[in-house]
């Protein structure tokens, strides 16, 4: 009896810390976060007089912030989103599927959540992608460097 309950103790404590390797420590993308990176994102788009809708998204492409300057598109509202999610999503700038589409890859149309069109990046902090952002109203030049600008200010984010 007692050999069979110190089993089942240490049955139980494997068990414990099995549990406990599973878990990871993630970063989190805030609103507050979202707020400084659309601001810069914004503020270069003034500087261009670019008219863009700036989106930004958590690390599953979920919508944080969305900011559409006067008089953008309507239309860039849900490409900028899709752009932003795309990013986040695949873990790499929407701009790689274009890329795809474009030298000959149809079938990364397909893809169930890639948008191939230039303008989603990646926000990343120490290496983990924590969410993304999306830019859409111009060039696809000028939407990804706009988002670029705003995925920069998240070198300085730390835990």
């Amino acid at each position: 009896m007692i050999h069979s309950m110190v089993f089942a103790i240490a049955i139980l404590g494997a068990m414990v810390g099995t549990t406990q390797a599973q878990l990871i420590e993630k970063q989190a993308l805030t609103l507050k976060g979202a707020k400084q990176i659309v601001a810069v994102a914004e503020a270069k788009a003034k500087l261009e007089g670019a008219r863009v809708v700036i989106a930004v998204v958590d690390e599953g492409g979920n919508l944080l912030l969305l900011q559409r300057l006067d008089d953008t598109q309507v239309a860039s509202v849900n490409v900028g989103i899709d752009k932003a999610r795309t990013a986040a999503i695949f873990r790499r700038p929407s701009k790689v599927f274009e890329e795809q589409v474009r030298n000959g890859r149809v079938a990364a149309l397909a893809l169930h959540g890639a948008v191939p069109l230039q303008g989603g990046v990646p926000i990343v902090v120490e290496g983990q992608v924590i969410g993304a952002i999306g830019v859409s109203g111009e060039t696809p030049d000028q939407d990804e460097d706009i988002a670029l600008a705003g995925a920069a200010v998240a070198a300085s984010f730390t835990k």
